[in-house]
């Protein structure tokens, strides 16, 4: 599993016009899922997402993580973080994890997320054409790969 998790201090997502999910400060997580990725992957990520100190302290200092602050998260699939662009210009999205896969997997992502953080999750609609809007604290942006574990 890949994410691209930006400090926000807000962020939505909108589909055909209707806000579906929708956070102050916090986190949003962009989540690319791989064909061979498992809950184990999801596991790891979620520790890393809920307790990566990129908060500031009181001295300015990051040293908080999104559960010290009571922070949100919004979670939106994106099946593109796992493009290749190897060969020519049109971006190959093979490793991508197909739906069968992908849902579940995203699912339980989240429901591990919401345990941990003891509150509900925000999200976008997996598959679905959505706006997103964000507005980056920082900026911070961090990707994470669980296949690196680094």
């Amino acid at each position: 599993m890949r994410l691209v998790i930006q400090r926000v201090s807000e962020a939505s997502v909108t589909i055909e016009g209707q806000i579906t999910g929708q956070i102050g400060a916090g986190l949003m997580i962009l989540a690319g899922i791989e064909g061979d990725d498992t809950v184990d992957d999801a596991a790891w990520l979620v520790q890393k997402v809920t307790q990566m100190r990129i908060f500031g302290d009181a001295e300015g200092k990051m040293n908080l993580c999104v559960k010290d602050i009571g922070g949100g998260l919004l979670v939106v699939s994106q099946f593109t973080l796992h493009a290749s662009t190897k060969k020519g210009n049109r971006p190959s999205f093979i490793r991508a994890a197909r739906p069968e896969i992908a849902i579940p997997l995203y699912e339980q992502f989240l429901t591990m997320l919401e345990t941990e953080l003891g509150k509900k999750v925000e999200r976008g609609v997996f598959g679905a054409d959505m706006k997103v809007a964000l507005v980056n604290d920082g900026p911070v942006t961090i990707c994470i790969d669980s296949r690196a574990r680094e």
